[in-house]
């Protein structure tokens, strides 16, 4: 858990462990003033500029040559004083320089930074929503273009007003319901004279979209989830290899060959993307193979999209056999007929317009295609940029906020007689939009979220 006391100033070296070209030291706090002039052998304070100094250890002896700027609160990334120390990267002058200021700032209490706790106070502070700072993060583990240019949209804050127009477009609703809940004496027909029904209509329309595009851009995140699952022999580890463009998966004519899941990621137009190969499903008396096919179901209730693949020889599909099974519900499935290199015409003789894929690990014939199809699967259309990052805590939000609209809209069918669950639920879901950007926020959830940062951010 996170330390929540914001009194103490706090240090930490902000660049990557290693050696590189610069090294960074970031000092936050109140009223470091004190703390910049004895480290700085009282060079007068300039706010934002940067100043070439000799930083000196207790005894005398140079440290480095660093470049020092400070910033007051609240006109710094914190909100708090700040000082920034950019001297060398080496790690051992990297950590002279953090020594000397933590001997520096011992009598005001500096101590060692946690993860994540500069950028949780300026969250604290008001310099940054929630949103914002689950964006600083998701901008440092980017793995894709996608995903960085994703990952600062939300940090400028796109995502947030979204979020926040919608919470005011609710919050608007729920002050006339229950200010008319207040005053019953005025009888007014408030459902009707408001148009409750049509404007909450028109916010679930808006925050279903928003949903949708939460969802496809959370994949650029974690990576899309896709599963090759079918019957054995099928061709299922030779078109992961053929997608990878490397050997990955121990390609056999032996059935049962994969009898665990294999793991690799690749990116697809700037999209990250998790491809499984699954063992091969049929009924089997092999332990080994049973235990492979039980994890295969598993990796299906998992994925985000499963390709059912099937040899064009014989295409039956096996997945379509077993849509009652729970780790299909409500998945979505493209039918991939493989082997169509050992098919007069290649893939011709399927009708293009039937939704499944034509394609030939061996030769490579539909690659192409295919990766075109987990893209625009994922709701995702090739060269589509994402308006914002979102993350599955968001989606949750979202999708609880969309229900409790929902039984709003079901409860004000009733007109003025039930106001009472109408308040209720739009109060509900006026939570779950303020707790996307914080302004409804656990404490447990805050140390959650900042402890996967990195230290020194």
């Amino acid at each position: 858990m996170i330390r929540q006391d914001t009194k103490e100033p706090i240090v930490a070296i902000a660049t990557a462990t290693g050696r590189g070209s610069i090294g960074v030291i970031r000092v936050s706090g109140k009223n470091l003033n004190q703390f910049y002039t004895q480290l700085t052998d009282g060079h007068p304070i300039r706010p934002r500029y940067a100043s070439h100094l000799p930083i000196r250890d207790i005894d005398g002896s140079l440290i480095d040559e660093a470049i020092v700027i400070f910033f007051q609160g609240p006109h710094s990334y914190t909100g708090e004083d700040v000082v920034e120390i950019q001297g060398h990267g080496g790690p051992a002058v990297s950590q002279l320089l953090l020594q000397r200021c933590l001997s520096i700032g011992y009598n005001i209490g500096l101590r060692l930074a946690q993860p994540g706790e500069f950028t949780l106070r300026a969250f604290l502070n008001d310099k940054i929503d929630l949103a914002q700072a689950e964006a600083v993060s998701d901008m440092i583990e980017a793995s894709s273009n996608a995903a960085a240019k994703a990952a600062a949209a939300s940090m400028s804050g796109v995502f947030s007003k979204e979020v926040k127009k919608l919470s005011d477009q609710v919050l608007q609703i729920r002050t006339l319901v229950e200010a008319t809940l207040d005053f019953p004496e005025e009888e007014i027909d408030f459902i009707e004279k408001y148009e409750v029904k049509a404007r909450l209509n028109t916010i679930n329309a808006q925050l279903s979209q928003t949903l949708a595009i939460s969802k496809q851009s959370s994949a650029l995140k974690d990576g899309l989830k896709v599963v090759l699952a079918g019957e054995p022999n099928v061709g299922k580890s030779s078109l992961l290899n053929s997608i990878c463009s490397q050997e990955i998966a121990i390609v056999t004519d032996i059935a049962g060959t994969t009898r665990d899941r294999i793991r690799e990621s690749l990116v697809i137009d700037g999209v990250p993307v998790i491809i499984t190969d699954t063992a091969g499903l049929r009924d089997t008396e092999d332990a080994i193979e049973a235990i492979g096919i039980k994890r295969t179901w598993q990796a299906i209730a998992e994925a985000d999209l499963v390709l059912d693949i099937v040899d064009a020889r014989d295409p039956r599909s096996f997945l379509k056999n077993w849509l009652h099974r729970p780790e299909l519900a409500n998945k979505s499935i493209v039918t991939v007929f493989n082997k169509c290199d050992l098919l007069e015409g290649l893939g011709n003789r399927i009708n293009k317009d039937s939704g499944f894929l034509a394609v030939s690990a061996k030769i490579g014939y539909g690659l192409n295609e295919l990766k075109q199809a987990i893209l625009t699967k994922a709701g995702r259309q090739l060269g589509e940029v994402s308006p914002w990052l979102g993350r599955q805590r968001h989606v949750q939000a979202l999708e609880q906020a969309i229900s409790h609209l929902q039984a709003a809209i079901e409860h004000a069918q009733y007109n003025d007689q039930v106001l009472d669950l109408v308040a209720e639920e739009l109060r509900l879901t006026h939570h779950e939009l303020g707790s996307i950007t914080g302004e409804v926020t656990a404490e447990d959830l805050l140390g959650e979220i900042f402890s996967n940062f990195c230290i020194g951010k």
